[in-house]
Order: structure tokens, then sequence, then C-alpha cells
């Protein structure tokens, strides 16, 4: 009897160990080329995006990682619907098509947890698959920039407001800044939907590492709050860029446009949410306390 057990042990560890090969073969160049693309920014508008996947990623492998014990006490339950997403991870994979390729990482990934350890595995691994799923590069940014033109007409309309209070004679026409004799456009890609995804990303790191995640409240002000930072961010950079290319400092205008002041300005905002998030962690811990004395 304790024989068989080792036998089924070895057999499942074998297993798992070339399933991790296969998909180490399978994956390690696509994921490798989204690492150069979003570091580089030599990868498509669209895809670099997804460029928090820099962090989610790893953070994704390391939930993996410390959740082990977890996962390998868990029965083993073959789920149908996981043959199902590894035929349609497959079938992506397979079509060549770059959109569909990527997806077919979180597709194979999520149908490997159901074939192995049924709903409760894929329960278990589900952060982390969040993460990996949203971080996947896809068109959606292509999807949504056609009704981003709202958006960048109030970005343009509070930036040109902003510089006249400075003294600056700016113009503003729909998406268009005339300021200097110059023209600045504030483009769908320039509207902060890349800072936005970020945020929200990041935020989610955030709650489900502090436990916070678990609280509707706090989870609900702290998502609405950095969403109105990270719009305010991104007005207060579109008018610093304007004013740069208004008054012909290209310099200073590539090097937060698209040098890595840009990067540096986007990380500072992204610290901010650690102060925030604690400071309503706190706010509700107290008003808990409070309500718990009034009830009792």
């Amino acid at each position: 009897m304790a024989l068989q057990q080792v036998k089924n042990r070895n057999t499942r560890q074998l297993l798992s160990l070339a399933t991790l090969g296969v998909l180490v073969l399978l994956y390690a160049p696509i994921l490798l080329h989204w690492l150069d693309g979003w570091l580089h920014k030599n990868i498509s508008t669209e895809h670099e995006y997804f460029s928090h996947g820099l962090i989610g990623l790893p953070f994704a492998a390391y939930l993996v990682w410390m959740n082990r014990k977890k996962w390998q006490r868990l029965p083993d339950i073959i789920h149908p619907l996981g043959a199902v997403l590894l035929l349609i991870g497959g079938i992506f994979y397979l079509s060549g098509v770059t959109e569909w390729v990527n997806l077919s990482f979180p597709a194979i990934l999520a149908g490997l947890c159901l074939w192995f350890k049924g709903i409760p595995g894929l329960r278990s691994q589900g952060f982390p698959l969040l993460l990996v799923f949203l971080a996947t590069p896809t068109a959606v940014p292509y999807l949504i920039a056609p009704y981003t033109l709202p958006l960048q007409s109030f970005i343009a309309g509070t930036v040109g407001f902003i510089l006249n209070q400075f003294g600056m004679e700016v113009s503003v026409n729909e998406i268009n800044l005339y300021v200097g004799g110059r023209i600045v456009e504030v483009a769908p890609y320039c509207a902060g939907l890349k800072m936005l995804f970020t945020t929200l990303y990041v935020s989610l790191m955030l709650l489900y590492w502090t436990g916070a995640l678990s609280s509707r409240r706090t989870t609900s002000w702290f998502l609405l709050i950095a969403v109105l930072i990270s719009i305010s961010a991104n007005i207060v950079r579109n008018t610093i860029l304007t004013f740069f290319h208004g008054t012909g400092q290209e310099a200073a205008f590539k090097w937060l446009h698209d040098g890595w002041g840009g990067d540096l300005y986007s990380g500072l905002m992204l610290l901010l949410l650690v102060p925030l998030l604690n400071r309503i962690n706190s706010y509700f811990s107290t008003v808990s306390d409070i309500e718990s004395e009034a009830e009792s």
C-alpha cells in the first residue's frame, strides 16, 4: 500500500514536471517577446498598454509558488471544462494569429487547473490567473480608442484652462491645443488609458497583498480614488507636455513623452497608492470599531 502511494506520488510529480516543461517550451519565446517589447518599447502601441505585466506576471508566479502546498493537498479531480479550455487554447496557439496565440496562454493555464484539480484548483489559482489574463496583450486598447474622443476633449479643455491661468495664450479646438504657434494634439493614446490600466492593475495587486480585497467598501473607495488620481495625473502630464512643446523645449518634451521621464512620472504616481490604501484601511477600521461599539 505504501509502495503504491509512493509510485502515485512520483507519477504525479513527473507529470507536473512534464507539463511545466511543455509550457516553458511553448511560451518562453512569447513571454520573452513581451518582456523585450515592454522594456524597450519596440512592441506595438496597443500591446505596450499591458506593460504592467512586468510586475504582474512575476507576482503571479510568486503567488503560485507560495500556494504550492495548498495546491498539492487538493484532491485530483478532472473537470470536463478543463479539456474544453485546453482544446480552445491549443487551437488559438496553432492559429498563428497574434491575439489568439497570446490569449491561449491564460486559457491553457486555466484549463490545466481544471484538468488536474477541478473547480477547487481553479479557485485556488484564481487571482494569479486573473493577473495573467489582465497582463496578456490583446487588441482591447485599439477597440477602445475610437470611443475616447469625449475624454480627449475634456483633457484638452482642462489643459488649456490651466495654462491660461499661468498667463500662456492657449486656444482649444476639440482635441487640439494651439500654443506658441504650435499645435498639440491630445491623441487617443494620450488620453491616459495606459496609465489607467496600470493603476487599476497595481491597485488590485495591493488590495490582494494587504487582504483588503475581501472588503467591498475598502475596495470600492480605493479603486474610485485611484481612478481619479490616474485621470488627474494624466491631465497634469499633458499640461506639462503642452508647455514643453509650446515653448520649444523639445528635449524635455521627448524625455517626458517617449523617454524614461514618463516611466518615472508614472512610477511616482503609483507610489501614492500605497499610503492611500493604508489611509483608507485605517479609516474604515476605525469606522467598523465605532459601529461595533454602537451595536454592543
